[in-house]
């Protein structure tokens, strides 16, 4: 029986669910977290370059947006997080990387 071809939506979803992709959008999140309160709590002396940080951990996908007029920059900070979530998880996927937890083993042979 020949297996049934994966359509694009099915790949990505599984993609974005892997535990690699997941815990890069939740570095993105909280880096995005910082960077907010930075700015919106924080007095600064002179400019702050906190929303840099933003550009980079999403870099390089979302360095594509930067040029581009209006609010463009900051869909292409969505745009590289969910892309680049999505190409971790896909690469993690294919290389065999899984987490598997082994309840109550303590990892000494023998015992």
């Amino acid at each position: 029986m020949a297996a049934r071809p994966r359509s694009f939506t099915t790949s990505f979803r599984r993609a974005l669910l892997h535990p690699v992709s997941l815990a890069y959008l939740a570095l993105v999140a909280g880096v995005w977290c910082w960077v907010a309160c930075d700015l919106l709590f924080v007095t600064h002396q002179d400019a702050t370059l906190s929303g840099v940080w933003a550009f980079l951990v999403t870099a390089p996908t979302s360095l594509l947006f930067v040029a581009l007029p209006g609010p463009l920059p900051w869909a292409g900070l969505a745009v590289g997080a969910v892309l680049q979530a999505a190409a971790l998880g896909a690469a993690a996927g294919h290389s065999g990387f899984t987490l598997r937890l082994r309840a109550g083993r303590t990892g000494r042979a023998g015992r």
